[in-house]
């Protein structure tokens, strides 16, 4: 068997549903102490709930003046679903026809399996290469992913660690292993949005204020608006609705607020701050009594063409033929934390159609080619 496939099982054998790591960073430890790394443990967190970090560096021979990759991933993954809707256990490997089955196949543990095989190749080949290289692994990244890796990247820079290069594990293919890197990703900003009116008899309207119908114009001219026309790197900014709710439940009652969750993902052309105002005005402009709240779940980052994307993408022509695209689509992973501590962040794993999904899946056969890739990066880079 594969080493890459045989690590992949076993990290999906443990059930570490998020915040829980259920071992994971344990099992990839024991791999990496052989080689020389040491390692530092983050917990974080509620005693209840705690997070699990883990650090590990492996120096190079040129020291603190060499370069330094990290690989990045997370060890949780999402809750399963309904457990009578996968055709077979979600925590227990299983191959079909082409294809390994389980949770955490796809997003993202085959990837740190093709890691950490991936480094234990580059260090028997080179066990004296010039560069270091890391891992900065998390167990909350499908969670709030408040004490996960923006935690490590916080103490990181408290101990004034330097990060040139990071390749963050996030299943990024499309169609074939190599066809899409991630080198940024957008904002995300969300609104709770609580619209007051009057409650009163819906017979009776002349003595209520239904906030829906005050709302209606307001959430028109917000969908209609073009908020910026993005970049050479990013989409336009995009708005949109994902919950409303209003109403007792009775069919003869004017509510007497509307709650409205909405989300902004942004490019770089747009701040926060400058969607607030519009949004904001436009509220405002319809004369709308509310309270608005805002959470600011990450800021956009982009990572220009330079020395990792370049020898990421020659290191995936030359295991599949592929000329990789660039991409900045999609929703927000790590990287956002980690590209304020390193100045090259680049996404890069397996196919992404399965994630999240019931019977999440990744072609067997893609396994080695991205340990090769991720391989052959690293001779690239740090030799």
């Amino acid at each position: 068997m594969s080493r890459t496939l045989h690590l992949t099982e076993q990290l999906i054998a443990r059930r570490s549903v998020t915040p829980d790591d259920g071992g994971c960073q344990a099992l990839i430890r024991a791999r990496l102490e052989p080689l020389g790394f040491e390692f530092h443990s983050l917990v974080a967190g509620p005693e209840t709930a705690p997070v699990s970090n883990l650090w590990a560096v492996r120096r190079g021979a040129a020291g603190a003046s060499g370069k330094l990759l990290a690989f990045a991933g997370h060890t949780d993954v999402v809750p399963t679903g309904p457990l009578a809707a996968w055709a077979s256990d979600p925590f227990v490997p299983t191959h079909r026809g082409t294809r390994l089955f389980g949770r955490g196949a796809a997003d993202m543990k085959t990837s740190l399996a093709a890691m950490v095989v991936a480094v234990e190749e580059f260090v028997a080949a080179v066990p004296a290469h010039s560069g270091s290289v890391a891992f900065l692994l998390t167990s909350d990244e499908e969670g709030p992913a408040v004490d996960g890796t923006v935690r490590v990247c916080e103490w990181l820079a408290a101990r004034h660690e330097r990060l040139d290069y990071c390749i963050v594990g996030e299943p990024t293919s499309v169609e074939r292993l190599g066809d899409m890197i991630k080198n940024g990703r957008r904002g995300t900003l969300s609104g709770k949005l609580r619209v007051i009116g009057t409650q009163g008899h819906i017979a009776y309207p002349h003595l209520a204020r239904n906030p829906i119908h005050l709302a209606a114009p307001a959430l028109a001219e917000l969908v209609a608006m073009r908020w910026d026309e993005g970049n050479a790197y990013f989409p336009p900014t995009s708005w949109q609705v994902s919950n409303l709710h209003a109403g007792t439940g009775a069919g003869n009652v004017i509510p007497g607020e509307l709650v409205i969750d909405f989300n902004f993902r942004y490019s770089t052309e747009s701040t926060p701050q400058a969607l607030k105002d519009r949004v904001h005005a436009v509220l405002n402009r319809h004369g709308l009594q509310y309270h608005l709240a805002w959470t600011l779940g990450g800021e956009p980052f982009l990572t220009p063409v330079g020395d990792l994307s370049v020898a990421l993408t020659e290191a995936i022509r030359a295991h599949t033929g592929l000329t990789t695209e660039l991409s900045t689509t999609g929703g927000t992973s790590d990287g956002r934390f980690i590209a304020r501590i390193c100045p090259q962040v680049i996404e890069f794993g397996p196919l992404n159609a399965s994630i999240h999904k019931i019977d999440e899946w990744v072609e067997v056969a893609s396994l080695d080619p991205l340990k090769n890739i991720y391989r052959d990066t690293l001779h690239r880079l740090l030799t």
